[in-house]
């Protein structure tokens, strides 16, 4: 482990049991072809098919609570379809799975500990908190600092509190240049292998070396897929700290209070909470650094190497679906992998005749009867969302699942339902009108407090919760979830000016940091309005805007917009001067979350509603730019009409609103809140982020979601959707493109509803493009699932466009039938026509 470097608080400004089978082993059910058609593995070794002549719908979803064999079933996880079209040929392998390697989140290899510090404070009654013992090395800094911030105000008054604090480590000259040497080689290694397999020999190769042994680590062009870092610097190291007071008698004061706290580089900390329990009780018993090392041995010793790394549209994936079985094809890869390589561990000792031959592992479910039992060897997720593994600490295994995937500024175990209802429910029985502030009252004085926050923090407002005689970890909570409601895992630069907990003492290192988001429990906070700009007290559910804010001044952009716009003028004044016309769509937006959360639709839902919100504001932020200043650092293109011929009248990007009266309506309402936002730290990150993902996004010159909310929105005449539709079927084709079009039609907003409206389309080809397009997507990893939420009327269509084909091919085959491209003559009467 390197040498620990010198720590800064963020101050800085700057159930029968169930058996899978592998995935590389799953095949198609063969009864559900005809005779004609050529199985998957036969396509790859034969080389591409003859038409098929039969072609059908995806089978029924195979049944997971079934006990699966080997034995000529379809496995859990495959779709059963066929892997041709009459008129498109392919290998399925590239849409259903991608190029890339699977490869490990957190591989075996790997050096790096899931845990780097642990630290013991405690208070004194003469010299207050100190620093009992950090694990395993010192950290430098300021210790006294740590120790308050471990010890929070009124610690003593009760048994357990839970804090969360961020430091930010720099990494050393050193660590920087051995991880550039570390990239160095092994992008010289990934050379090597490519050459070799070119047959190009290097005088420097040695035929003993293993050029496969670093491929967890290579970052060739097809896994840099990293989630973009926006320029802000080294990763923080959370920190989760555990507050107990045990009452003594014999001691002063009657109490010992003691805290425990582990370092981490993974927001994810929540996780450790079990642990923290368990080793803080022992420490009491027991308080040396043996104690502290049996925990640190055991948390690093967790095994998270199944876990399979996802690219950043997986990710989008998984985090806007419900299905729990979502990528579960990634877990059973991974896990045959890893039996693949033990077998060749064991294939490399010397026979032993004398030793009965290795039983093969068994996959089942978590959860299953089978695993609950012992008999698995390996376990699938029972939700792919989460990665199930357990740590053991003292004989003890404690269960641990963690996220699979982590979204920008997603820190700890956060509710954006506690946070919302909180702050609605007084607003909703007794409103507070606002002193209008324009960044601020969107929507008037009745602006509903929620989306003052929310615009408090996209322009980088100085926000305080507030939490008088309440434990500090639900403050904490709260400005996590905060962090996370203006992000929507899109936007950056608020968890790293974040203080989920900080004390009096440390206010005028806190006022240096612009636009704080900070936690406190000391009500002498609410009397200092000069030291906030947005108060948020969470007992009574109020949020109050300082009486000693400053407006805004008049920008350039508003006047532009205002000039641009004569007609709109006067509604950018009335927007935030009267509650009676909701422009911006926030108290439509408000009034649906709320309904969501009455119906107790959960958390992923409420999130999932966030990030489209904070996506629509990104997208109407660029159209706004691309309208008043003619250009936007918020959108990347190229020339489509080069990239992308015949699609003149598909292309275009940014939002889309079903007219221009109501586009300008909303950007009247939006422009103080976007003019706002664009000196931001959030808006400048994002511009990087956009430039980093534009690098690794597939189809560059197509804005599939521009075309997509075209169908949703407009109404198009039957040759401009024919021209999106056929965009679509054309373009649309590897894995990645398909992730790419499925994150633009989430099932929450209809899935593939929009595009199958396809196959009723009046023209045949349209029809038959969109029946094969959606053959594609339901051979694909996520597409399959999408695949089974349309609605049994878009199935039917979809069998008797293919029907339809396979009568014409049928009939084209015996030479008694002429087919026209594009002809909109509905087959069957053709066929009976010409006889």
């Amino acid at each position: 482990m390197a040498s620990p470097q010198p720590v800064r608080p963020s101050f800085s400004r700057n159930n029968s049991s169930q058996q899978v089978n592998g995935a590389h082993d799953r095949k198609p059910s063969l009864s559900s072809f005809p005779p004609q058609s050529r199985s998957v593995s036969q396509m790859s070794h034969h080389g591409p098919a003859h038409r098929s002549r039969s072609p059908q719908p995806p089978p029924a979803e195979p049944d997971r609570n079934s006990n699966l064999s080997s034995k000529g079933k379809t496995a859990s996880t495959g779709t059963g379809f066929s892997s041709q079209h009459s008129s498109l040929q392919y290998n399925s392998n590239a849409i259903g799975r991608p190029r890339r390697k699977l490869r490990s989140q957190y591989p075996r290899k790997s050096t790096e500990n899931h845990v780097e510090y642990i630290l013991v404070a405690s208070f004194d009654i003469d010299r207050g908190p100190v620093m009992e013992h950090q694990y395993p090395v010192a950290i430098t800094g300021d210790e006294h600092m740590l120790a308050e911030l471990m010890l929070p105000d009124q610690a003593h008054a009760r048994n357990q509190d839970w804090t969360i604090f961020f430091l930010h480590k720099d990494s050393s000259r050193e660590e920087d240049e051995a991880e550039r040497q570390a990239k160095e080689e092994r992008r010289r290694r990934r050379k090597r292998r490519l050459d070799r397999e070119q047959g190009i020999i290097h005088e420097s190769d040695d035929e003993d070396d293993d050029l496969d042994d670093d491929d967890d680590w290579d970052d060739d062009e097809t896994t840099d897929e990293d989630e973009p870092e926006g320029g802000e610097g080294p990763p923080l190291v959370y920190v989760l700290n555990l507050v107990n007071t045990k009452h003594d008698k014999t001691v002063k004061r009657g109490a010992v209070v003691k805290a425990m706290a582990i370092c981490t580089r993974h927001p994810f900390l929540h996780i450790y909470k079990p642990l923290l329990l368990l080793a803080l009780e022992e420490y009491f018993k027991s308080p040396v650094p043996e104690t502290l090392s049996m925990l640190f041995d055991a948390v690093n010793e967790m095994d998270l190497s199944l876990m399979p790394k996802l690219s950043l549209l997986e990710r989008h994936l998984l985090q806007m679906s419900n299905n729990k079985d979502l990528f579960v094809e990634k877990f059973e890869q991974m896990i045959q992998m890893r039996i693949s390589e033990d077998r060749d561990g064991l294939a490399d000792q010397p026979f032993d005749a004398s030793r009965s031959p290795p039983r093969r592992p068994g996959i089942f479910r978590h959860g299953t009867k089978a695993q609950l039992e012992g008999h698995a060897s390996y376990a699938v997720p029972r939700d792919t969302h989460e990665f199930e593994s357990r740590v053991l600490y003292k004989g003890i295994p404690i269960p641990i699942k963690v996220p699979t995937a982590i979204m920008p500024e997603t820190v700890g175990d956060f509710s954006l339902i506690k946070l919302i209802q909180n702050f609605s429910e007084p607003h909703a029985k007794q409103p507070h009108p606002f002193p209008l502030h324009s960044h601020l009252t969107t929507n008037g004085p009745n602006t509903h407090p929620i989306i003052v926050l929310v615009n408090g923090l996209l322009t980088q407002k100085r926000v305080i919760f507030l939490g008088h005689n309440m434990p500090s970890g639900e403050v904490a909570e709260a400005v996590l979830a905060a962090c996370a409601l203006a992000s929507g895992g899109i936007l950056r630069g608020f968890t790293r000016h974040a203080f989920p907990y900080t004390d009096l003492t440390k206010v005028d290192d806190l006022l240096r940091v612009p636009g704080f988001i900070a936690g406190v429990t000391n009500p002498t906070f609410e009397h200092h309005p000069e030291w906030w700009d947005i108060l948020c007290d969470l007992p009574s559910g109020r949020i109050k805007i300082s009486s000693r804010i400053e407006q805004p001044a008049i920008t350039e952009g508003l006047v532009y917009f205002q000039q641009q716009n004569p007609t709109c003028a006067s509604l950018v004044h009335q927007s935030h001067s009267s509650s009676a016309a909701d422009l911006t769509g926030d108290q439509a937006f408000m009034a649906d979350m709320l309904k969501s959360i009455a119906t107790r639709a959960g958390e992923r839902v409420i999130r999932a509603k966030w990030r489209d919100w904070v996506l629509k504001f990104t997208r109407i932020a660029a159209a706004f730019e691309e309208s008043v200043y003619g250009a936007s650092a918020l959108y990347i293109g190229s020339d489509e009409h080069d990239n992308y011929p015949h699609t003149t009248n598909s292309t275009g990007h940014g939002y889309v609103w079903a007219d221009d009266e109501k586009k300008s309506k909303e950007l009247a309402g939006n422009v103080t809140r976007i003019e706002g936002w664009r000196n931001t730290r959030s808006y400048y990150s994002f511009i990087q982020d956009v430039a980093q993902i534009y690098t690794i996004r597939p189809l560059k010159g197509l804005d599939l979601h521009h075309m997509h909310d075209r169908l949703r929105t407009q109404r198009l005449t039957a040759m401009q959707s024919r021209d999106i539709y056929l965009t679509f079927a054309k373009y649309v084709r590897s894995y990645d493109e398909i992730c790419l079009l499925l994150s633009v039609a989430p099932e929450a907003h209809a899935g593939l509803f929009y595009i199958a409206l396809g196959l009723f389309h009046k023209d045949r080809e349209v029809r038959v493009k969109t029946a094969e397009l959606l053959d594609r997507i339901a051979q694909h990893e996520a597409g399959q699932h999408w695949w089974r939420g349309l609605s049994r009327f878009e199935k039917l269509a979809y069998d008797r466009i293919k029907k339809e084909v396979q009568m014409t091919e049928a009939q084209a085959g015996m030479g008694g039938l002429t087919i026209t491209p594009g002809s909109n003559e509905d087959p069957m009467r053709r066929i009976s026509r010409e006889g």
